[in-house]
């Protein structure tokens, strides 16, 4: 047969079957065409609670959580729509891995050492005395084997972890006296979560464990001597500088501290596929929103807090993080003991730890020490004399 012949055998579509064709929906025709989920094509939502631990207003946490639920809207075409049932005026932080775990919200955000007594190895999934940096800790979850070990000691909860925001380097906390040596600590009454907290008490404080929303009347009331929040911008909007003058660093306690996304697993697994890789990819988006945020931010507000309200910045003097860091060996040590699961973690993250931290060796610790050595490129200001 010539070519010519076969294109006169070809049937041209007619009119009525190219209306028809024309005339079916959008998702009838996606479904059919681009082969997408039923459930997609048949436009089936879902509807979800959302609960944090961040006080009301706080710009950063939670304003992190809206974004993430407007993200998650945005990206499913409504198909998942998550609200706020509670922006931390009511729930108490440790009531939220609970609340998850028995589908009371479906999404939460916190910090996982709120819940240490429940899990104790999920503290090394927020942030430990001397420990990983936030871009160590995201190295570790996303490309070192962490995050598939927080799934495991949270499954038989039935939550699902993701890092959802990222603090970075905090500050070491406000007091109403200055701290010269570790001692100073003895009988002070002191708010500090986490593995940090436990070994201030080993120092001799006394912990008071309180919200953030109320840490500045706890200081004014004297019922606090000493309170850690997080940094200069989330502090300032606290307003911890009008009841405590001494404002110290390092945060020795958490350098790198994770936020955590929680999600009710069986409600997560019910989703279907593309609604489960909408939500991992607005909580990985929201974590390096957040971490930015506070890099951006954190300058500026300590800056403000230094010369508009003649806060005192301390450092710790060396022998008093010198004790702190003898005494979070012995706290990890025996932390890591309580459970088989403690222990794997610990493990795992001590591994991971010793690999990145001989390449900061020779990357970015030192061009960090070369840098130090060049001050007249830094804006000093604001820092008191060296004391060593």
């Amino acid at each position: 047969m010539s070519i010519r012949s076969l294109v006169h055998t070809v049937k041209k579509p007619g009119r009525r079957a190219f209306i028809k064709t024309a005339g079916m929906t959008g998702a009838a025709l996606s479904a059919a065409t681009l082969g997408a989920p039923a459930v997609w094509a048949s436009g089936k939502t879902f509807s979800w609670r959302m609960v944090t631990a961040w006080p009301p207003g706080d710009s950063i946490l939670q304003r992190g959580a809206e974004r993430f639920m407007r993200r998650v809207h945005a990206m499913s075409e409504g198909r998942l729509d998550i609200r706020m049932i509670d922006q931390g005026r009511t729930t108490a932080p440790g009531e939220i891995f609970a609340m998850i775990s028995k589908g009371q919200a479906q999404v939460g955000s916190a910090v996982a050492f709120y819940w240490a007594d429940q899990v104790p190895a999920g503290q090394w999934f927020a942030s430990v005395p001397f420990g990983l940096n936030a871009q160590a800790m995201n190295a570790w979850l996303y490309t070192g084997g962490g995050l598939k070990l927080w799934e495991e000691i949270y499954a038989p909860f039935g939550i699902v972890p993701r890092p959802i925001g990222n603090t970075g380097a905090q500050m070491g906390g406000w007091f109403k006296r200055k701290i010269n040596y570790a001692a100073d600590i003895r009988e002070m009454k002191i708010r500090m979560p986490g593995l940090g907290g436990t070994v201030l008490t080993r120092a001799g404080a006394t912990l008071v464990d309180l919200p953030g929303a109320d840490l500045l009347k706890a200081l004014q009331d004297n019922r606090l001597d000493g309170a850690e929040w997080i940094g200069p911008h989330h502090d300032m909007e606290l307003g911890l500088y009008k009841a405590a003058p001494y404002y110290y660093y390092p945060g020795w306690h958490e350098p790198g501290s994770c936020i955590e996304g929680l999600f009710h697993k069986p409600s997560y697994d019910a989703l279907p596929g593309h609604l489960k890789a909408i939500l991992d990819s607005a909580a990985a988006e929201v974590n390096a929103w957040c971490l930015s945020m506070f890099q951006s931010n954190n300058y500026e507000a300590l800056k403000k807090l230094v010369r508009d309200h003649q806060v005192q910045l301390q450092r710790f003097p060396l022998s008093a993080i010198s004790a702190f860091r003898r005494l979070s060996q012995e706290v990890m040590a025996e932390e890591s003991q309580k459970d088989a699961m403690a222990q794997k973690v610990h493990q795992a993250y001590l591994t991971f730890a010793e690999k990145t931290d001989n390449w900061d060796l020779v990357s970015e610790r030192a061009y960090y020490d070369y840098v130090a050595t060049e001050p007249q490129r830094l804006k000093r200001w604001m820092l008191p004399p060296d004391p060593y």
